[in-house]
């Protein structure tokens, strides 16, 4: 299996690039920006994307769906709560200073135990929401298994639940119950900042240990 992972945009979120090396199917989570660099790893691995997975329609994640589509034409999958954000992208772009991005219509809205197959590996989609009303994770079963927590789990840390939609009851009990629920030796990607593994953050990160974390998590 293949897995790229390219820090994109002005907040580095994690694009990874997931492929199958027999069939070349691969998968793209969240293309923020940056497309040529997106594309060049697809094609260095002689990869044609099959789908295009937003795990929440913040603008840094979102914000290069248009343009990967048009280039790849994958499907573009995401949760249909996050659907209000993703349509006023423009509003978003606004707020960081940016010029708004393209919009592409969503191909496919996911759901909790929805599977998405490319090549011979497998993905199962939890939703995890708290840091947007869709927001998702993505478990790779498997020999090669590891969890995508897009902004929900980061190494010592959780997803800001201040933003529209937010809920820091709603993102404690994704994590507990969605994510938590896997061994401690489960690799996680999180949407920003260095991997990590399932075990550490049920034994350090501060937000998940009892009478502690009682603000909203710091990252994006």
């Amino acid at each position: 299996m293949i897995h790229e992972i390219l820090p994109v945009g002005m907040l580095a979120c994690n694009c990874s690039i997931v492929g199958d090396e027999e069939t070349g199917e691969a998968i793209v989570i969240d293309p923020g920006d940056e497309i040529e660099r997106v594309q060049e790893v697809l094609a260095q691995h002689k990869l044609r994307a099959k789908y295009i997975v937003a795990t929440h329609a913040h603008i840094d994640h979102v914000g290069g769906l248009e343009e990967l589509k048009r280039a790849t034409g994958a499907a573009v999958l995401m949760h249909a709560s996050d659907l209000p954000l993703y349509k006023n992208l423009a509003m978003q772009a606004e707020w960081l200073g940016l010029l708004p991005p393209g919009v592409v219509d969503v191909d496919q809205f996911l759901k909790e135990g929805d599977a998405l197959r490319f090549g011979s590996h497998v993905l199962e989609v939890l939703h995890t929401p708290g840091h947007s009303p869709g927001s998702l994770s993505l478990h790779l079963s498997g020999e090669q298994q590891r969890i995508f927590s897009g902004d929900t789990l980061f190494q010592g840390s959780i997803g800001r639940t201040d933003l529209w939609g937010g809920s820091y009851e709603q993102i404690l009990r994704s994590i507990h119950n969605r994510l938590l629920i896997f061994p401690d030796e489960t690799p996680v990607f999180p949407g920003h900042g260095p991997p990590t593994v399932i075990g550490e953050e049920r034994e350090t990160n501060p937000f998940l240990q009892d009478g502690r974390g009682l603000a909203p998590g710091s990252r994006e």
